[in-house]
């Protein structure tokens, strides 16, 4: 009995081991993976920064422009190198469908779900090259981030502020500043075509915030309409199409860290242009009630497709991995 006891301790203390070797394993995969997104981040940033201090201190509106070419020109060479990585030191198994009628000179508003800062890197890799140098809604303290909040402003990333109800609550004076903030933001695109993605959801998923928020969708949480709205009556007439994108991880959403310690991330990316309907870009969100109820109506039967979308591609996958 006691060499039993013995064997089972051996055999505990041997799978502790081989665990602990393989953790060790996978986050040294992480911070390799990691380090060389921060060194390909840290290369770029570099001419970004060099060429938006020449932007700034030269106001000329032509020379303004050319370099604002330039910098999406870099931002496209970031991306296309964070692509290589995910594509060979990562274990990333993209699939994109609807990208044929997309066109680089466009004018794109795209809308999408949003599940895990994965979304990011994917949604970059999809479209680069594409369409015009992907721009996203960002909050305004992320511009403090580490190396990427300076680039992201370089390249005329829109910095959005969102105030919380019991903040509005207790300064009412503040309702509406956030939509005026967005709107400035939106205002410097006007002169060069562009794609500005917004993660209508506000944050990423989480069973967690569904069942708090009480969404109705089974896999999304409610869409909120102002930052959209905006991005609309400030830019409405120039946009070419919404782009409205699903994003699918058929098992579960992996996280940044996972992705960089080879997790396996399996993801399909389902694209559809949808016309710019003449009333998205006369409302008036802030002032017409009916309006806003409309648009409101408008996302909802949106997400409603979004959410079968999803469900019918994890089915689709099930049934695929048990042949």
């Amino acid at each position: 009995m006691l060499t039993v006891s013995r064997f089972r301790l051996k055999y505990s203390s041997l799978q502790q081991a081989k665990s602990s070797v393989r953790a060790f394993f996978r986050n040294l995969r992480g911070v390799a993976f990691f380090s060389g997104l921060t060194i390909n981040t840290i290369f770029w940033i570099v001419p970004v920064f060099l060429f938006a201090i020449v932007k700034l201190l030269l106001p000329v509106p032509v020379l303004r422009r050319a370099i604002t070419r330039i910098l999406m020109a870099i931002g496209e060479n970031w991306v296309s190198v964070n692509g290589l990585l995910m594509r060979f030191a990562a274990s990333v198994d993209l699939e994109s469908r609807g990208l044929e009628d997309l066109q680089r000179d466009g004018w794109y508003l795209i809308i999408s779900n949003h599940q895990t800062w994965v979304d990011i890197f994917i949604l970059q890799a999809v479209f680069n090259r594409r369409v015009p140098f992907l721009k996203f809604f960002i909050k305004q303290q992320l511009i403090w981030f580490p190396l990427l909040g300076i680039g992201w402003w370089a390249m005329d990333m829109p910095f959005m502020k969102r105030f919380s109800p019991s903040y509005l609550a207790k300064n009412p004076h503040m309702k509406g500043k956030d939509l005026v903030t967005t709107r400035r933001a939106c205002e410097k695109f006007l002169d060069t075509p562009t794609s500005i993605l917004n993660f209508i959801e506000g944050t990423r998923f989480s069973e967690l915030k569904r069942a708090n928020r009480k969404s109705p969708y089974k896999n999304l949480l409610q869409p909120r309409a102002g930052g959209f709205a905006v991005a609309l009556s400030s830019m409405g007439e120039l946009f070419t199409n919404i782009v409205d994108v699903t994003m699918v991880y058929p098992e579960n959403a992996t996280s940044f860290w996972g992705m960089c310690c080879g997790e396996d991330v399996r993801v399909i990316v389902d694209v559809r242009v949808r016309k710019l309907e003449t009333w998205l870009v006369e409302g008036n969100y802030e002032g017409d009630r009916e309006f806003r109820k409309q648009l409101h109506g408008w996302l909802g039967e949106i997400w409603t497709e979004k959410d079968l979308i999803i469900d019918a591609t994890r089915e689709a996958h099930g049934r695929k991995s048990t042949v």
